[in-house]
């Protein structure tokens, strides 16, 4: 039994469709993680959903995907919300006959995920990243309580309202949701930086997420996307898989159990 761990497609149907035909998958005992933004910005987002969907049927529990920051604005789209940026990458999937079970099975998606690699220490499964001061146990449960809202089409309303909220559980949800879709880096003070380039040019005294010295979640292995400036990064306590295919990079697949890379050239030109 193997675990494969996948990064962003961003709508890259045939480059998955590739990648995924190379690993050596038993499909009766393999599990596959996928780190979210299976949609946008690419030319197949509609594809890339129900290839997913499909698998995610034959798999089971064995096929993991959380949400991505663009999986989370396709969800505001078909609510009526979010901006309108890339739509163009999206009206396919809002206009597709299977658009309802599409957009139910992926609302249904984990925003965090936790699992024992073989023998080895704990792995977390996440977009982004985490805030320092959340523990692993602390990161499951605040994302099992905001998945609660996205589940449901007037929690997923409040989610994408904007503007704050007297309700401190909707609070923390929207901050939870922030965080584990769209951290990179971190200012001395704590905030969230903007910067998506790559972590040795960005603010002054800022760091990325993982190499905060006080970061509660280091006893596990994280493993994340969503960076595509950061790239393929494997150390002890850290995977991280966005080799940029969208940009004309690589899709990269990980085996967790050995850190075995393969990597799939973009074939959708």
């Amino acid at each position: 039994m193997a675990t494969w761990a996948i990064g962003d497609v961003h709508g890259c149907h045939r480059t998955l469709v590739a990648l995924f035909d190379r690993l050596p998958f038993a499909r009766r005992s393999d599990h596959l993680w996928m780190v979210g933004d299976l949609v946008n910005r690419g030319p197949s987002s509609l594809a890339v959903l129900r290839w997913a969907r499909g698998l995610s049927a034959e798999l089971g529990e064995r096929m993991v995907v959380v949400l991505g920051n663009h999986d989370v604005h396709l969800l505001a789209l078909a609510a009526g919300r979010g901006r309108p940026s890339h739509r163009r990458y999206l009206d396919e999937v809002l206009e597709a006959p299977d658009r309802d079970e599409l957009l139910a099975w992926l609302r249904s998606r984990p925003l965090v995920h936790r699992g024992q690699i073989a023998a080895g220490p704990e792995h977390l499964l996440v977009h982004a990243g985490l805030p320092p001061a959340w523990t692993a146990a602390e990161a499951m449960a605040r994302g099992r309580r905001a998945e609660e809202l996205l589940r449901s089409p007037a929690g997923l309303e409040r989610l994408l309202e904007e503007g704050p909220d007297d309700d401190e559980a909707l609070e923390e949800a929207r901050e939870t949701l922030r965080a584990v879709t769209t951290l990179r880096m971190l200012t001395p003070e704590g905030a969230a930086s903007d910067h998506t380039g790559p972590p040795e040019k960005g603010p002054k005294g800022a760091v990325a997420w993982f190499d905060r010295p006080d970061r509660r979640s280091r006893d596990h292995v994280v493993v994340t996307g969503h960076w595509a400036a950061l790239g393929r990064r494997l150390r002890p306590d850290l995977v991280a898989l966005d080799s940029g295919c969208v940009y004309g990079g690589a899709l990269t697949a990980v085996r967790l159990e050995d850190r075995r890379v393969l990597e799939q050239p973009n074939r959708e030109s």
